[in-house]
Order: C-alpha cells, then structure tokens, then sequence
C-alpha cells in the first residue's frame, strides 16, 4: 500500500527564505524563524534523537514550552517515525507521569524552567522526578529554555540533513490525553495519514489559511490546539507563537502580540474574551490591528456578549 510522511509534507514546497514561524515570551523578545531555519533545527534534532537509538514506533514524550524548538522536536520524531507526547512544563509530576507511564516513552526531552507571570519556575527537580518514575526512559535530554542554554551539549548535530521515514498511513504519530476527570488521562492515538488529511481540512476549510497569513492560537503543549496549530504549517501560511500569561503585564498582551507580528488570525478562549469584556479592554485604540481578519475562541461556549464584544 502507499506510505505516507507527515513531516514530509509539512516541508513539500516550502522555500527557505519563506517565513516559517514568530515566536515571542516572557523570556523572549517577538524574533521569527525561516523554513530554512526550520528545515536546520529539525534535522540537527532529528540526528541527536537517532544517535539515542530513536526509531519508528518508539515514543519520545516532551515536557517543553510552546517554544519553536518544540515544533522543530516534533517534526523530528515525526520525520523518524517515532511518536510523539507532550505536557506543559506547568504540570505537577503526578500528571505528567500519569501520561507519560501509560506509553513507556524511550526518550524524556526536558525544560530546565520558564517565566509565567514575571516570576521564573525552575523545574530541574521537577524533571528528575518524573524521570524517576519512568522506568522505559533510557535518556533525559534537557533544553536550556530559562537559562538560555539552549539544548544540552553533544544533542544536536549541527549539518546533518534532514530526510523522512516513509510510513503506513495508520502508523501513529502523536499521543494527546482526556483531561483525566474521571481516572487516569485516557490516551488518544492519532495517525499520520489520518490528521494529515483532518489538518488539511481545518486549515485549508476551517481556517481559510492564505499565503502571507500569519495565524495563532494561545495554547500551551498540554493541550490539543497546540497540534492544531502546528498543523497550520502544511499550508503557506506562517504560525505565530507564544509562551506566557496572557495577563501580564496586563490583558493588553496578546493585542500588542496582535499588531506587531501582523497577525491576520488570534485565536483565544471564550474565558479570555470575558476578561477582556470586563476589563474595558478596546484592542483597537492605540494599536494598528488592520492585518488581523478573523478571532477564534475555543475552551468553552462563548457567551452571546462576548461575540458581540468582538
């Protein structure tokens, strides 16, 4: 039967001069990436995990931040074959290895921290535990996110180019979770030819993703709109990134993100549009949002105020 490489068509056509991605935090200031830089990191990534003994059908769990370097890691795995899993570095260690036990990862890449709401959390300790109780893990790979470190050394290899394991259509590549309300968090297998052609649809149909949009969604990687959004690069639009409170230094954040990335699409919750709504906020006043066309909210029912409001 045909075989198919999910990484391999989110890179189909792209020139690496084109935009790729924006990303900012409260660690870092608004900078971008190429689909050249792009095409560099997850190649280098994807030559560090195979030197671990990383192939098709082992599973590589991340608990990272809605940085770039978690797309570039995701692609990596995807390009090997191997299946990835994530959780945002703001979960405990119970429920990261309620997840992670469930899938027997082979490889653990970690943060070393991040900054929420101006305050820095190291998560070292954090990290160590949850390896601790993951017996399947045979390395733990750290990314020097809060120090700026970068990726521990000898991970990366620089050059090495990058080339993608043709797989089954059904071959998994990615685990997301239920929330875990009622027992432990429930595993969700998605395929590579299957959300291929679901990521198509939304961003092609759903999203109406153009040449030269620039769309976003804030979520954390504990969440599945951080795989809708990544998805939104098998098409020629750019994704924009960000890690942090959405509140800090106040709920004027994601409007400034708005105007100076010329975002055409910000997509947020219903929860967010209600804080703004009671806070008085007017996005427009002060800022050039004329690049922004459409707003999303997901998480839960927008109030009819809300819609209004927007």
């Amino acid at each position: 039967g045909a075989r198919v490489s999910y990484a391999e068509h989110i890179f189909r056509g792209k020139q690496d001069d084109q935009l790729a991605l924006l990303y900012a935090s409260e660690l870092r200031e608004l900078a971008q990436w190429s689909w050249g830089d792009l095409r560099n990191q997850v190649g280098a990534i994807a030559a560090g995990l195979r030197d671990l003994g990383v192939g098709e059908g082992d599973r590589v769990a991340a608990y990272l931040p809605n940085i770039p370097e978690t797309v570039a890691s995701f692609l990596a795995c995807a390009s090997l074959g191997a299946v990835w899993s994530s959780a945002a570095p703001e979960f405990g260690a119970r429920s990261v290895i309620d997840r992670f036990a469930q899938i027997e990862p082979k490889v653990l890449l970690a943060v070393d921290g991040y900054r929420y709401g101006g305050k820095d959390f190291d998560r070292r300790a954090i990290v160590e535990g949850i390896a601790a109780e993951l017996p399947s893990v045979e390395h733990v790979v750290t990314l020097g996110y809060l120090d700026g470190s970068g990726w521990q050394a000898g991970f990366v290899r620089e050059g090495a180019k990058l080339s993608f394991a043709q797989l089954p259509f059904d071959h998994p590549l990615w685990v997301l979770y239920s929330s875990g309300t009622t027992g432990l968090p429930k595993p969700i297998v998605h395929s590579q030819g299957g959300i291929l052609l679901e990521q198509l649809k939304k961003s092609y149909l759903h999203l109406d993703a153009q040449p030269g949009d620039r769309l976003f969604w804030f979520t954390t990687t504990g969440w599945m709109m951080w795989n809708f959004l990544v998805g939104v690069l098998l098409t020629d639009a750019a994704i924009v990134l960000y890690d942090g409170n959405p509140g800090h230094p106040d709920l004027g954040t994601l409007w400034d993100l708005a105007e100076r990335s010329r975002m055409t699409c910000l997509g947020t919750s219903a929860a967010f549009i209600a804080s703004c709504m009671k806070a008085s906020v007017v996005p427009r006043d002060g800022r050039d949002l004329s690049a922004l066309r459409a707003i999303g909210s997901t998480g839960s029912p927008l109030a009819p105020e809300g819609f209004r409001w927007i």
